[in-house]
Parts: structure tokens; C-alpha cells; sequence
């Protein structure tokens, strides 16, 4: 068993991205493995199978790795296709195939079922996907609600849901590292904080956006955690004004206590375009000539390609990577 590497399923995962994007403008990430496509104004005459037979091709001679493609009408259908026999398979599921591929299969395996539904289904007799959509839906919302009417829509092969190639903005960045051994001084701490605010500093630069609040969480060996937070004077994607400042939010409250976990998020975000530029004249200039240069190495070699932390001898177990607003 080899250890997983999320900076290695990025770079496939936007090589995969950018080779899907030579066929449609209109690509929704769904995950950092799987990808919705809208074809409908970009088959210039081919047939659907056959350009996913070349993308099937193309994604194995050019990226070394192999893909499941799933064809269909809807999102949830083409979702469905894709997760039948793996692995390099190319399946459709069109309408008038529903009843005959889809209806058969266990309850379990339909799109957004969860677990502890399974049970219940099974106590009223419903055991295929076939079943859930033969069932009187009104029966299924009296028992689960809204998700039984999306669970009988989904079981007859209903959804509306567009591709959604738009990219939202989040609310808050944040990053968390749990450590292997306890943390019991600043100086310890702080080699940890330099790397969590790097990370945290490129992302905000990559979605054009600046922050106003700077958030530190310290979590004790014995699972007491702490957060302070600190407004800005300015507001700002800078790591060396995100990270001076974190750098007081720790000295302020650190407790001298054994720490097992370090996180730090980034609140009050705005579109940098929106913003109005402080007149901090060349120092402010440099630092973000400093940072772009960095960016751009980061974005052609991988986040860990340079850091301050790198420098530093510290030994980091990244048993978590995360993101406050539920981003990967």
C-alpha cells in the first residue's frame, strides 16, 4: 500500500481538466476525479460514443492513467453509467436503456442514497432501483421527505440539474494540520504556522481575493481547542501581512500547553478587483512581486516545490488537509 499524495491527484486531476477542455466550454468539476461535461453545442457532427472513445484513448496514451466515461442525457444518468463495470469502460444510458441497465441494480447503488436509507428501504420490500421507481412516490415522501422525491425522480432517470462550469467563491481559506507529536513552545509552533499560511496565502491569490480577518486554532493534547482572531489594518492576500499577524494571534494566546493541532483560516473576503489599493508605496509593491513570483513557481512545479518551511527541519504529518468552506 503506497501512502496517498493530494499534490500529485491535483496536477492529474488538472491535466485531466485541461485535456477535457479541448471539447467543451462547459465542464463542472464534481470531484477532483470525475468531471460533468455538456456536449450539446460542441459535437460538430460526431456521435457522443465516438468522442468519448477518443477522449478514452487520449487520456491513456497522453496521461498514463485510465478513465470510465459515462454517456447519457442528464447528469445523474452519465453519473450512474460511469460507475458501472470498471475499470477503462465506456457504458451509455439513455432513456430507453434505464429499465433494461439501471433498474436491476441493488437500491444501494443509486446516486445520493445513503446508508442508513438502505435498511428502510429493505423493511418496505424495496430492494432494486426498479423497485424505488415502480413505488408510489407520494409513499417514499411520506416515509423520507424531499429526499424521497428525489430518490423516485433519480430511480426513473429525472434530473433537470444543468452543468455548472461556474466557479463560486468561497467565504472563508483555511488549512489544519493534526501533528504526530506534541507541540509545547512557540518556536515549535511557529515553523507550522509559516507553511499553513503559505498555502492559505496562495489560494486567496488564486481566487483574486482578500482578506480582512485573520483566524489561529490551537487544539491541545487533550482535545481543548482555542481560536483567536485578529482584524486587519488593510485588506490583503500578502503571506508576509497574513503571517506577521498570525504570528501575534499565537503569542497572544498560546498557553504554554501541549499542542496537537495548528490551523489557520482567513475570514471577511472580498474581490480584489472590488477593493481599493493602499498607497503603501514599493515595500507593498516588492512583497507582491514576491508573491506572484512564488505563485507562478507553485503553480508549474506543486505547492511543496518552494516554501519558507522547507528551510526549517520539522517534520510534519499531514494527517489533515482541508478546507474551512468544504473545498479540497
Amino acid at each position: 500500500m503506497f501512502p496517498g499524495d493530494f499534490n500529485v491527484y491535483h496536477k492529474y486531476s488538472n491535466n485531466l481538466f485541461k485535456l477535457l477542455s479541448e471539447y467543451t466550454d462547459i465542464i463542472e468539476r464534481f470531484s477532483i476525479d470525475e468531471c460533468f461535461m455538456d456536449m450539446t453545442n460542441f459535437l460538430m457532427g460526431r456521435k457522443l460514443e465516438d468522442v468519448a472513445r477518443e477522449i478514452n484513448i487520449r487520456v491513456k496514451n497522453e496521461l498514463k492513467f485510465t478513465v470510465n466515461i459515462g454517456i447519457a442525457h442528464n447528469k445523474l444518468l452519465a453519473k450512474m453509467a460511469s460507475d458501472f463495470e470498471k475499470p477503462d469502460k465506456i457504458h451509455t444510458l439513455y432513456e430507453n436503456e434505464i429499465e433494461r441497465k439501471m433498474w436491476p441494480l441493488p437500491a444501494s447503488e443509486l446516486f445520493m442514497l445513503g446508508r442508513k436509507t438502505v435498511p428502510k428501504l429493505l423493511n418496505m420490500q424495496i430492494k432494486t432501483i426498479g423497485d424505488i421507481a415502480r413505488t408510489d412516490k407520494n409513499i417514499l415522501i411520506k416515509n423520507f421527505g424531499k429526499h424521497g422525491q428525489m430518490m423516485w425522480n433519480y430511480a426513473n432517470g429525472i434530473d433537470d440539474s444543468p452543468v455548472n462550469n461556474k466557479v463560486e467563491l468561497p467565504k472563508s481559506i483555511g488549512n489544519s494540520v493534526t501533528l504526530p507529536n506534541d507541540l509545547r513552545s512557540i518556536e515549535e509552533i511557529n515553523p507550522i504556522l509559516v507553511a499553513l499560511t503559505e498555502k492559505v496565502a496562495y489560494r486567496l491569490r488564486k481566487y483574486k481575493m482578500l482578506a480582512n480577518v485573520v483566524n489561529v486554532q490551537l487544539r491541545t493534547n487533550n482535545f481543548i481547542d482555542y481560536s483567536h482572531q485578529k482584524k486587519m489594518s488593510f485588506a490583503t492576500s500578502s503571506t508576509k501581512d497574513i503571517l506577521k499577524l498570525a504570528q501575534e494571534i499565537l503569542k497572544d494566546m498560546y498557553k504554554n500547553e501541549p499542542i496537537r493541532l495548528v490551523g489557520l483560516r482567513v475570514d471577511d473576503l472580498e474581490n480584489e478587483d472590488e477593493v481599493q489599493l493602499t498607497l503603501f508605496g514599493n515595500e507593498n509593491s516588492k512583497q507582491n512581486n514576491l508573491d506572484k513570483t512564488l505563485d507562478n513557481i507553485t503553480n508549474k512545479y506543486g505547492i511543496s516545490s518552494i516554501t519558507r518551511a522547507s528551510k526549517l527541519n520539522v517534520d510534519i504529518n499531514y494527517k489533515k488537509y482541508k478546507t474551512e468552506n468544504g473545498e479540497n
